[in-house]
Order: C-alpha cells, then sequence, then structure tokens
C-alpha cells in the first residue's frame, strides 16, 4: 500500500494514524517533493474510477491562475488535466491511498481509508 501524501495535511496526517492503528504495512509519498508522472496519474485515475478534474483542487492559487474553472471536463480536455497535475502536483487532492490488491481511494475520511485496508 502507498499513501501519496502532503505532510502538513489535516486529512493526511489522520488517514496515517488510522494506518498506524491498524498496524497496516505502507509506504509514503511526499508527492510534493517526488511528484508522480502522468502515467502515474492516469493509472491512479483508473484505480480510482474518477477523471482528473475530480482530484483536482480547484480552489489553489495556482488552479486559478490557469484558469482551470473554465476548462471543458471533457475526454477531449482529459490530458490538459493530467499535464496540469503533473506539472503542478499542490493540485492533487489528498491523500491518496492505493492498495496492493488494486485498488485506490481518497481518503478523506476514515471510512475510505478503512475502505483500503484488508
Amino acid at each position: 500500500m502507498e499513501i501519496w501524501i502532503n505532510p502538513r495535511c489535516s486529512k493526511c496526517r489522520s488517514a496515517l494514524s488510522i494506518l498506524d492503528a491498524e498496524s497496516a504495512q505502507y509506504t509514503v509519498r511526499r508527492y510534493l517533493d517526488d511528484p508522480p508522472t502522468e502515467d502515474e496519474l492516469r493509472e491512479v485515475l483508473g484505480r480510482l474510477g474518477l477523471e482528473p478534474w475530480d482530484i483536482t483542487r480547484t480552489g489553489e492559487q495556482v488552479a486559478k491562475e490557469l484558469g482551470m474553472d473554465t476548462w471543458p471536463r471533457d475526454e477531449a480536455a482529459r490530458e490538459r488535466w493530467i499535464a496540469a497535475l503533473a506539472e503542478h502536483p499542490i493540485l492533487i487532492q489528498r491523500p491518496i491511498i492505493t492498495a496492493d490488491d488494486g485498488s485506490a481511494v481518497v481518503g478523506r475520511t476514515e471510512s475510505a481509508v478503512r475502505s483500503v485496508l484488508p
């Protein structure tokens, strides 16, 4: 299991606490320091069953600077969104947990985090 975190994020710290309390085995990826590639983002999106705009933090300043609120949310614009997430990882919703069974969740709630535990 891998968890993408920003250590300053309270939701990330909460997710780590839950995983630790359950003695889960995981690796931490500080995705701001080690940003995912476009291919990694495509894989994670497939595992999540989501589109890139579903995991984009549109309230971030860089999203506003890019004008992302006006970007289309359709198949034709998908790669543009993925490229923006790869270039500006601060835009990626957190934490994202990828489980060994191939599933993944955006672990913003306790129930979401627990859903990937064996």
